[in-house]
């Protein structure tokens, strides 16, 4: 049957408040009402940082949006770039068109902005050292972007909020500790406390006072240290201490610290520990007792309760949210259910598993349409989980939206159905091309546009963890696809995906396996290498793990004729060069139904005498034969590879494909990533350059005719669609790695891009469906 947004998203809040609460959702439990069931939030467009510098993103210097605010009005944003040193403004008058309005400087690194009336509250860190911390408050005139005073705060400012009344600002005073320093941990002085700010009058009247946080908590009584504040509508203000683990409340009128607990401690159960090398595994099986929970973002989401983002630090961080009572009883604790969630929908980042796991970073509440939502940050999945807050003590997941790299601002603006996330990452610098941005979300009558994919559960009740989704293949009939992962996981997989669900249900898996020693049976044969830098059967043997799983790097997937499926199988490293020696060779695998390998073809030896490194990507049987497309050319060649071989004869012809020039300003290259067989001769194939964001240029789907065309002939091509447009409607930066492609029985295309393994990424997958194409 065919979910509805709706009754999916009712479906995932009922398995994840189960799980919290150590339940199952394998039979008839009562769900939790949610209010306006037909809402969700959307992303309607994303602004990156770099376009303040120029329209294009030309520039390769790394910017930021860590934190941001709004004007009283909701009509213009301000971010702060702590790389720069400024604070950036943003005009969204239209939220799907931002404008840039300029920066400007600080006079050191600002580390967070609220606003009150007419001005932009920035609190900016000038510290010489972490000895000689120092710190101001700079009030800037948001229409005309310029300072209008400046307060000294006399320490490093870490976090800023005002109160609703106008009368009260309060600021962190972290002075964080040298972590290169030992072995990074506290006591360091100078201690961090709170200024409180009386912001009645004129800027330039506002008067300061302190308050002391020092021997609150038991860990580091001497070095308080504290990270984030939210103020409710009884002018407490609720600070974090996060390396402290523990929590202050504080009265602003009379500056008194009026409560001060312990954050304390959750048990993680199910959850993934382990950060083997690459090769990775997600594996949620294992437990982690007594994780303290080190929260970093708060805030008040009414006069007597708030919500924590427990991201840890020194030996914390229980990789959920926390709602706490102010008498510091814990009303509600999520557990491992954003892990969860992040395994789900294929945003779990495997490199944080021996460490933070996704890391709530940050947390935020808003009031939509009568409707109380928290919004939790998760710094290294990249998403933000949404929750209805409408019934006390259990927030029900309601959804969750894909955000640039890393987000740690987050705001509401209900006033104007908004919601703004700021990503703080920015790669350029390093050969990614994934920019800091600011992601606008709207509340909308619309179903869910994001997740594209999610999965079911397994037998123990996690859900099939996945990621970096490469290869895909319709099934004979029906709506059914199949995927596979890549090279950045060990015990490679396949995956059936129902797309008549939305989303798109990925509803099993299918381990490759090699019970039968096919892989030592060629490896049995293989010729001595005759340099270090070739490939031998030393390294055949490394792909069989000790399980019988494999480690290739399937890259392209196609059905069998015969039964069962082909893989191809992207070789590892470059033929004579010491920097990147050939671990594996491109190979073809047969596979049946149930992932055993059947048989394993390999290239030429003379063709293999020219590997790259950038092989295989696609496979495809049709008329008897396999056909293969390698990414880009191969030494001593111009054009990429098609492969043509011949199942009854066992030889091997080759075609050279035309690639289009490279046209991004980010310079980079353009090869092929997929080929699907149309009938008669004819293939789609994608032709992508290795560019997202604003850099994107090259993202094609080409059609190319085999008929009578002979071995070392240049094929034609004809343009089907440019996808380009297609990835820019997720109103995301464009994804750089469509790699995927399938045609359903019914002739729509499926598209679907690779994710990285969420590695240097931030984890979206768009499994998109372009309708029919035109392919005469």
């Amino acid at each position: 049957m065919k979910k509805s947004a709706i009754a999916l998203a009712v479906s995932v809040a009922l398995s994840g408040l189960l799980a919290a609460c150590g339940g199952s959702d394998d039979g008839p439990a009562e769900v939790p009402s949610v209010s306006n069931p037909g809402k969700f939030f959307n992303r309607t467009a994303t602004f990156a940082v770099c376009s303040q510098v120029g329209a294009s993103c030309e520039d390769s210097t790394p910017t930021a949006a860590e934190i941001v605010a709004a004007s009283e009005d909701g009509m213009t944003l301000v971010y702060t770039n702590s790389l720069k040193g400024e604070v950036g403004f943003v005009d969204i008058v239209d939220p799907a068109a931002p404008k840039a309005l300029g920066r400007l400087a600080m006079g050191g690194e600002p580390t967070s902005v609220t606003v009150l009336g007419a001005h932009a509250l920035v609190a900016v860190n000038t510290s010489q050292n972490f000895i000689n911390a120092s710190g101001k408050l700079v009030v800037v005139d948001i229409a005309k972007r310029s300072v209008v005073t400046e307060i000294q705060l006399g320490g490093q400012p870490d976090s800023v909020a005002r109160s609703k009344d106008g009368k009260y600002v309060a600021v962190v005073i972290e002075n964080e500790r040298d972590e290169s320093l030992g072995n990074g941990a506290p006591p360091q002085a100078p201690s961090g406390y709170l200024t409180i700010v009386d912001s009645v009058g004129a800027p330039a009247t506002w008067k300061t006072r302190v308050v002391e946080l020092k021997g609150l908590a038991t860990l580091f009584p001497e070095d308080a240290e504290p990270e984030y504040v939210s103020i409710n509508d009884d002018n407490v203000a609720v600070v974090t201490l996060q390396e402290n683990n523990h929590i202050a409340l504080v009265d602003l009128p009379t500056g008194k610290v009026t409560k001060h607990f312990s954050a304390g401690a959750v048990t993680l159960s199910q959850v993934d520990l382990t950060d083997a090398p690459r090769p990775n595994i997600v594996s949620l099986t294992q437990t982690q007792a007594n994780r303290l929970r080190e929260p970093d973002g708060v805030t008040w989401f009414s006069k007597t309760q708030f919500a924590t983002a427990n991201e840890g630090d020194l030996s914390g961080g229980s990789r959920g949210f926390t709602i706490f009572n102010s008498d510091g009883t814990v009303g509600y604790d999520a557990g491992n259910t954003l892990e969860h969630l992040v395994a789900r929908i294929g945003h779990t980042n495997d490199k944080r598993s021996d460490a933070k796991g996704n890391e709530p970073e940050n947390v935020a509440f808003g009031r939509f349409d009568g409707t109380d939502y928290l919004f939790v940050a998760s710094e290294r999945s990249s998403v933000l989980a949404v929750y209805d807050m409408g019934q006390k003590n259990q927030p029900v997941f309601k959804q969750v939206l894909p955000a640039a790299l890393a987000p740690e601002g987050v705001l509401a603006i209900p006033s104007r159905n908004l919601l703004i996330a700021a990503s703080e990452n920015d790669d350029r610098a390093t050969s990614s091309t994934l920019r800091s941005a600011l992601n606008i979300y709207q509340y909308q009558s619309a179903p869910a546009a994001y997740p594209t994919i999610q999965s079911v559960n397994r037998a123990d009740g996690t859900p099939i963890p996945w990621s970096a989704m490469s290869g895909l293949v319709a099934a004979a009939s029906g709506t059914v696809v199949y995927g596979v992962d890549d090279s950045f996981f060990r015990g490679n997989r396949i995956f059936e995906i129902d797309t008549s669900a939305k989303p798109a249900s990925l509803q099993r898996e299918i381990r490759i396996t090699d019970p039968n020693g096919k892989i030592a049976a060629l490896a049995a044969v293989l010729p001595a290498a005759k340099d270090a830098n070739a490939f031998d059967a030393t390294d055949l043997a490394a792909l069989v793990n000790a399980d019988g799983s494999v480690n290739l790097d399937p890259e392209g997937i196609s059905l069998a004729s015969a039964g069962g499926f082909w893989i191809a199988s992207e070789g590892n490293g470059t033929v004579g060069e010491a920097a990147r020696p050939v671990l594996s060779a491109n190979l073809v695998f047969k596979l049946s139904a149930t992932g055993v390998i059947e048989d394993i073809i390999q290239l030429p030896a003379d063709v293999n005498a020219k590997q790259q490194r950038f092989g295989f990507e696609g496979i495809a049987e049709s008329n008897g034969k396999l056909v293969v497309a390698f990414q880009r050319a191969w030494a001593g060649e111009t054009q990429p590879r098609i492969g043509v071989y011949d199942l009854a004869a066992k030889t091997w012809q080759f075609m050279f494909y035309p690639l289009d020039a490279v046209t991004s300003p980010n310079k980079g290259w353009v090869g092929l990533s997929d080929i699907t067989a149309l009938g008669n001769n004819r293939f789609l194939v994608i032709e992508r350059d290795n560019q997202g964001g604003p850099d994107a240029r090259v993202k094609k789907l080409y059609r190319i005719d085999l008929s009578g065309m002979a071995n070392g002939a240049t094929l034609s091509k004809t343009l089907v669609r440019d996808v380009l447009p297609d990835l820019r409607k997720t109103n995301g930066l464009v994804v750089e790695k469509i790699e995927g492609l399938a045609v359903l029985a019914n002739g729509d295309a499926l598209l679907v891009n690779d994710n990285d393994g969420v590695d240097e990424n931030n984890g979206e997958t768009w499994l998109l469906n372009l309708g029919k194409l035109n392919l005469n």
